[in-house]
């Protein structure tokens, strides 16, 4: 069950006609009461005799009693409830008891004759719509303090009254939702999401990998955002305000919305604490002066090296301490949009929604030790000015080893948020893993389909050998991994281990060391990545090595020849 309170507003008789029409595209159908603060009001959608108009004058009688100095400005108090796709039709009267139940936990009405003045609308099957006013009986305004977060927990005790599906209670840690008028205007503009919504991700992205505030607000100024500053009388910068440039309001100014309202976690001083800037702070450069990103990066060996940094960053998440974990997940976000923001078409979609999930699950009230972030944060930074990947030859298969990392580092934080009872943060990340999951199936595709070709038309010997090889080193998987499709292009990169001079067994055994693989859909394409990268093979596995005699392969990079022959996993 999914309670929504709306804006105040100061037209009960608007907000009526709305409740009662057709709605925007007819969806609204036998608009009707369901229960109001008096038994005997009576429904202007089913009774001829009763008026809107009579309806809302007897809902205003309160404010109108009142002295024009004591009116409220904005007297329209309207919850929307929902139920959650799924859930069975309530009838009438279950609905009349939710919405008694509702006004009475938020403050509307007290109990005892003396509270607002409501009525509760149904035009759907799934939900239903309730105005008040928020001027008592007696005059008094009413006491609706966290009416938001009282709903949730009404709405938490309603779903095992009526057995309905149970939602993730919150820990105000969440971002502000658009509003219904944010989403009205989002549709008459024809955006496909709401200005708010735009602007999180392009503060997000512009965020992931900075070095300071002064890159951070050269990139909202590059990604084409209006920005506004406000200054102490010190002249030091007090905190920032974006806005687009097309979203304007009535008198064609732009509308800003501040970092805080877009997220508690872009705030200035958060961004500060995650930059290392603030008064408490010790900044760390996240690249060499000479490597600032806008050359000397390019975009497989950055990969590469998100992949890395992923995998240390899920040995910290599973034996860190708590504040070590949090920075982690939180410069985990910063990977993910910086990833979705320089992929390729074929990922750029379930990339772009694995980051805004994952939006949610980098957030607790678990305070980060940002220290331990930082080799994320320098991932997102080469992913950044490393440019788009082409999403083909070694980038994309970059992006693959990258993806399939990543993946478990997200399913590391949805076990965390779990042993900690962050429902939503939990849910969150898991939302987050099934769109790696599809990216990872578009960008692992075509590499791993040219390397099974490659395992196919390998000699029978060779191929023996390799199974001989898994079932050496993985005894209690390897019947399931010589069944999977992937098993050919693991053959493929296990030849590719030997000629490069590496012992295969080896390999697969400190491979399916590392953490689990259950939550993997295919064994053998996670031990492919895992063998090329603990091996500083090219990501590309459709590049063989010709020869057949064994001789060690030379890297192809710096990087590759720094890390050659070695488990960079090891020494964290």
């Amino acid at each position: 069950m999914i309670p929504q309170i709306h804006d105040h507003g100061s037209n009960t008789g608007r907000l009526l006609a709305y409740l009662y029409g057709p709605g925007r595209s007819e969806e609204h159908t036998d608009p009707h009461l369901v229960a109001a603060w008096d038994s005997l009001v009576r429904d202007p959608g089913r009774d001829p005799q009763a008026t809107l108009r009579s309806l809302k004058e007897l809902l205003d009688q309160p404010v109108n009693a009142l002295p024009r100095s004591r009116r409220p400005a904005e007297h329209v108090w309207h919850i929307s409830i929902r139920n959650a796709p799924g859930d069975p039709i309530l009838s009438d009267g279950d609905w009349a008891d939710i919405a008694r139940r509702m006004v009475a936990a938020t403050g509307i009405d007290t109990g005892n004759g003396a509270g607002c003045r409501w009525a509760a609308v149904r035009h759907a099957e799934d939900h239903i719509h309730i105005i008040a006013t928020r001027v008592r009986e007696d005059g008094r305004q009413a006491r609706h303090h966290n009416d938001a977060k009282r709903a949730q927990a009404e709405a938490r005790l309603l779903e095992v009254a009526y057995g309905l599906r149970q939602l993730n209670p919150g820990d105000g840690t969440a971002a502000s939702h658009p509003t219904r008028a944010e989403h009205h205007k989002a549709e008459r503009t024809g955006r496909e999401r709401t200005a708010r919504e735009e602007l999180r991700e392009t503060v997000r992205r512009a965020v992931a990998g900075a070095q300071d505030e002064a890159e951070f607000f050269d990139r909202l100024g590059r990604a084409g955002l209006l920005i506004h500053t406000k200054a102490m009388p010190s002249g030091d910068l007090a905190g920032y305000s974006v806005a687009l440039p097309d979203d304007v309001n009535a008198d064609g100014e732009p509308v800003f919305y501040s970092g805080s309202t877009l997220a508690p976690d872009l705030s200035l001083p958060r961004l500060r604490q995650r930059l290392g800037t603030s008064s408490d702070g010790d900044a760390e450069e996240l690249l060499p002066a000479s490597a600032t990103g806008r050359s000397g990066c390019r975009p497989a060996p950055a990969r590469r090296r998100t992949a890395e940094a992923a995998w240390a960053a899920i040995l910290v998440i599973d034996d860190g301490g708590d504040g070590a974990a949090a920075a982690q997940i939180m410069a985990a976000g910063e990977v993910l949009d910086a990833l979705a923001a320089t992929s390729a078409a074929h990922t750029r979609r379930e990339l772009r929604e694995a980051a805004a999930a994952f939006e949610r699950a980098s957030r607790s009230h678990v305070r980060a030790e940002r220290r331990h972030g930082r080799a994320l944060r320098r991932a997102a930074r080469e992913l950044v000015y490393s440019g788009p990947a082409l999403g083909r030859g070694e980038d994309g298969a970059g992006t693959a080893m990258a993806i399939d990392m990543i993946f478990f580092l997200v399913m590391a934080t949805a076990h965390w948020h779990g042993r900690k009872s962050h429902a939503q943060q939990a849910a969150a990340a898991r939302k987050a893993a099934d769109h790696l999951r599809a990216a990872y199936r578009n960008a692992a595709g075509p590499p791993l389909k040219a390397a099974s070709r490659r395992g196919r038309s390998l000699p029978a010997p060779v191929r023996a050998r390799q199974a001989a090889a898994v079932r050496q080193a993985l005894p209690e998987l390897a019947e399931q991994i010589l069944a999977e499709p992937g098993w050919y292009a693991l053959a493929a990169t296990l030849t590719d281990t030997e000629q490069a001079g590496k012992d295969p067994a080896r390999l697969l055994a400190q491979a399916a060391a590392r953490r689990e693989l259950g939550s993997a859909e295919s064994v053998s394409d996670v031990l492919i990545w895992r063998i090329r990268r603990t091996a500083g093979l090219p990501a590309d596995p459709t590049g063989p090595r010709r020869q057949t005699t064994t001789r060690t392969a030379v890297p192809n990079t710096p990087t590759q020849q720094r890390r050659s022959g070695r488990d960079p996993g090891r020494s964290v």
